[in-house]
């Protein structure tokens, strides 16, 4: 069914991924393992933030809130796409679809400006250790989040308020997995150009703007470790740097490849592809590069779950 009666759309119908039912049962188990693995390793990273004193530092204290986004992040479309691979009734009321929407973007433009505060840490850790405590103090951490959090969220409001608005006739097939921006727009039945360049203005603003602070501070950073002497402490900063860039390509390399494209039947269905990237496998990456990489994360994991208490 691609049409409905109503003179206005009251649900949407999710294409997903494939219809081939060859594929449905293995996409589903490969997904659903990504997303356990999602849940587990993010949960364990907030809660070993929480629980070890070792690691409340602003350093883990930013990580523990990407972790909390991360697993909230997937939570809000894959458990509809695993739905969707294993039933035929794929359909989304119009008030859920918009909910969906604005989490998605909500967590989403968070991550970019988490990953920027992330990357301001490192460079007052590594540029100025003297006056770290001072310029990342729990103050400045919470300011940090709270910020990153906010403009998340009116960022994400703009777009679910003006496409809430949005006219949907006859047109109810979204050829997604999730509701997305790009996709609703091209079911619209009126013009939709207002839409179109907020989300090539503001997103690639969010975008752009996040990406570049993170450029400027890795920039200092590696001026600053050009002129260190010491090989030990390169080593070190560079420790604490790689996994946070390469959380930072994965991320923004998917984000600009979807966002800044015009929409065509071409891109839609590329961006449905690249979706699976940053909604499902990302997430469940995440985690693994830091806890991998980071031996205080390492050294609290075994803390907390394979230390038992002597009686």
């Amino acid at each position: 069914m691609e049409e409905v009666n109503e003179t206005l759309v009251t649900e949407f119908i999710l294409q997903g991924i494939t219809d081939l039912p060859q594929l449905q049962i293995a996409l589903f188990i490969t997904f659903l393992m990504f997303y356990l693995l999602s849940f587990v390793g993010n949960v364990s990273i907030v809660a070993v933030v929480i629980a070890d004193r070792g690691l409340h530092t602003p350093m883990y204290f930013l990580l523990g809130n990407l972790s909390f986004l991360d697993f909230f992040y997937a939570t809000t479309t894959v458990p509809k796409m695993l739905s969707g691979l294993l039933v035929e009734d794929k359909k989304i009321s119009f008030r859920a679809c918009i909910t969906q929407l604005h989490i998605f973007h909500f967590l989403g433009s968070t991550e970019a400006m988490l990953l920027s505060s992330m990357s301001y840490d490192r460079y007052v850790a590594i540029c100025n250790p003297l006056r770290y405590h001072v310029l990342m103090a729990r103050e400045v951490c919470f300011q940090l989040a709270f910020t990153s959090w906010l403009v998340g969220f009116l960022y994400s409001l703009s777009h679910t308020i003006l496409t809430s608005r949005l006219p949907f006739c006859q047109k109810n097939k979204i050829t997604h997995f999730y509701c997305d921006i790009k996709p609703l727009l091209k079911l619209a039945c009126t013009d939709t150009r207002i839409n179109e360049s907020l989300v090539s203005i503001v997103t690639g603003s969010v975008a752009v703007g996040s990406f570049i602070l993170i450029i400027v501070s890795y920039s200092f950073i590696a001026t600053h470790l050009q002129n260190l002497h010491s090989e030990q402490g390169k080593s070190k900063a560079i420790s604490t740097c790689t996994s946070h860039f390469t959380v930072v390509l994965l991320y923004y390399g998917t984000a600009f490849f979807t966002y800044l494209r015009p929409a065509t039947k071409d891109s839609l269905e590329q961006d449905r592809l690249t979706a699976i990237l940053f909604t499902v496998i990302t997430p469940a990456l995440n985690p693994i590069i830091y806890a991998l990489r980071n031996k205080d994360v390492k050294r609290a994991l075994r803390k907390l779950f394979f230390t038992r208490p002597m009686f």
